[in-house]
């Protein structure tokens, strides 16, 4: 299956997505800036005070050290009481931004096509919904309120500046060409960078994860050596896209170091040179210098945060981007006249002009028992997804009721078909929280009642806490068995009339998965079921076993008709049964 990497947004999208979350809070964000203003306007009376202390000792008027010290103090004091309550209102804004974010972040995952979950890459999507959430959440949580509180100051002390002497600033501008050129040189390739790094980084998750879940193969293959130069190759890849986003810091950093310097050494320069032509007072020249030297933090503030900024962009237009893809359907409004699932000369192909299903037609009635078996690689998993709505035909159509499964909408194809894997994954919440997944209504005797069915019942009934028991990330251990009989009780919880079963109970004990099958059968009983199954007694018990070849259907019939035939079905029979006669 070819991997689809999930697209991403462009500029204007995320200016437009993080103008509209930040402007929803009007209220807020007024609060923060004016405590942040207020903040900043109390730091100019420091600078200002000491100027004019300095000319009056130069002028020999008396200073009362005492007052002066005081009322500096004093201001301070006021400035920090002013920023703690002003880093407050920019965190709780941050906060109630970032928890948006989020929710529509998992509305817009939890909304994509089914086809393309199926075809995403695992690292991509992993990557998005963990490394990326976390660099916006720093972004959220840090840089934008550092930006603003920067932005503020900055704007503020550049006015005090003018007002004591526009004459001693103008030669304090000979920093911002430096800047101007050097910050625009970086924006330009920043996001960009940061797009590529966060991308390596998808691919290193996508082989890792790959390599983990097929450990068991790889060793049975002798394929460690190229997994491991799989390996090699991406994290090569991340490390020179982390080395690009590097050498584009170590350019711009030390321009605006030495940018910071210059209007410190031009202001003491020329003014100390105004100063002598008595066109400056010593009080101007000291407060302009002492404000040239305040602007140096919010500076390097604002501009440390920029590029963590650039990091959060390129975050956020990944998550941004997951909104873009498109959908693989269009729902009408007809509706189903029963439950007859029906294949009519189904092609499909995951790489254009490479087919992997060749004209397959089935035609399922409802309550019948069918399983799907043949070699690995044969089509079985993927033509269950198509009879489970995931993909849709190239050519052909897949239907129940008449109604092709791709003009439904998912919540109504959810009640007709639902698709269990041997993929599955345990929620962090209790096990009731898990099994409610499938329907929130449920009772508690209806959630006892699907455990029972899947023979899970005994062993959560015997955990401290039953099904109020923490299980997922931090919780009690969950077995890879005990997941998927977790999984197969959502799909009893669902009720749906149509189940596709894909090996979903490959990983329990080939003793208790008869057992499993066996009760899950009974209370299943009336309801359409697609087993695709490695284990021949599912195909034993099933009223009819379709034997997939090569994305065809080349045998199809009971389990006895087809032993009789002697063809594919009956070799198979016999190699893993032992015994051609045994039926």
């Amino acid at each position: 299956m070819s991997r689809q990497i999930l697209p991403v947004a462009d500029r204007r999208q995320v200016r437009a997505y993080a103008r509209r979350l930040t402007l929803k809070y009007p209220r807020e964000l007024s609060l923060a800036l004016s405590l942040h203003g207020l903040a900043a306007v109390s730091g100019l009376a420091v600078p200002w005070q000491l100027g004019r202390l300095v000319q009056d000792v130069k002028d020999g008027q008396p200073v009362n050290v005492a007052l002066v010290g005081g009322a500096i103090a004093a201001f301070l004091l006021v400035q920090a009481l002013l920023i703690r309550y002003a880093v407050l209102a920019s965190s709780r804004l941050g906060e109630r931004v970032l928890a948006e974010l989020r929710e529509e972040f998992v509305d817009r995952v939890l909304g994509l096509p089914l086809s393309t979950v199926e075809r995403a890459g695992s690292g991509d999507l992993i990557t998005r919904t963990s490394r990326d959430v976390d660099a916006l959440s720093r972004t959220v949580r840090h840089a934008v309120p550092e930006t603003l509180i920067a932005l503020v100051t900055f704007a503020i002390t550049i006015g005090a500046m003018l007002v004591v002497s526009p004459l001693i600033m103008a030669p304090m501008l000979v920093a911002v060409p430096i800047l101007w050129v050097a910050t625009r040189w970086y924006l330009r390739r920043a996001r960009d960078g940061y797009l590529r790094e966060n991308a390596a980084y998808a691919d290193m998750t996508e082989g890792l994860t790959e390599t983990v879940e097929g450990a068991r193969t790889i060793e049975a293959l002798g394929l460690q050596r190229r997994r491991a130069e799989r390996t090699d190759r991406d994290i090569s890849g991340s490390f020179r896209a982390e080395r690009y986003t590097l050498g584009l810091r170590t350019v711009w950093f030390p321009a605006a170091e030495l940018a910071y310097v210059l209007p410190v050494v031009a202001g003491l320069l020329v003014g100390g040179m105004f100063y002598i032509n008595d066109w400056v007072t010593l009080a101007q020249v000291t407060s302009a210098t002492l404000y040239a030297q305040q602007l140096i933090d919010p500076l390097d503030r604002f501009l440390s945060w920029i590029d963590e900024l650039q990091v959060g962009g390129a975050s956020m237009a990944r998550l941004l981007g997951v909104a873009n893809v498109k959908e693989d359907r269009v729902a009408t409004d007809a509706t189903p006249s029963g439950e007859l699932l029906k294949a009519d000369d189904v092609r499909y192909a995951y790489r254009e002009g490479r087919d992997v299903l060749h004209g397959v037609s089935l035609t399922v009635a409802p309550g019948e028992r069918l399983a799907m078996v043949g070699p690995s690689g044969a089509g079985k998993s993927t033509l269950g997804r198509l009879l489970a709505g995931i993909h849709g035909p190239r050519t052909g159509s897949v239907t129940v009721g008449g109604v092709p499964l791709v003009d439904l909408p998912l919540d109504d194809l959810r009640g007709h078909v639902a698709l269990v894997t041997q993929e599955h994954h345990v929620f962090k919440g209790t096990l009731r929280d898990n099994l409610l997944i499938a329907r929130p209504g449920a009772s508690s005797a209806d959630v006892r009642a699907a455990l029972s069915a899947v023979d899970a019942l005994d062993w959560v009934e015997a955990l401290d806490e039953g099904l109020e028991t923490e299980v997922g990330s931090g919780g009690a251990a969950i077995s890879p068995a005990q997941a998927q009989q977790l999984a197969l009780a959502r799909l009893v919880l669902a009720d749906p009339h149509t189940l596709v079963l894909d090996e979903a109970t490959s990983l329990i004990d080939p003793r208790a998965a008869r057992n499993l099958e066996r009760s899950l059968a009974a209370v299943l009983d009336g309801r359409t079921v697609i087993a695709i199954a490695h284990r021949l007694y599912t195909a034993h018990d099933a009223d009819r076993v379709a034997v997939v070849e090569d994305g065809r259907i080349t045998e199809l019939g009971s389990h006895d008709e087809l032993v009789a035939e002697g063809g594919s079905y009956a070799a198979l029979w016999s190699s893993w049964h032992g015994s051609p006669a045994k039926r």
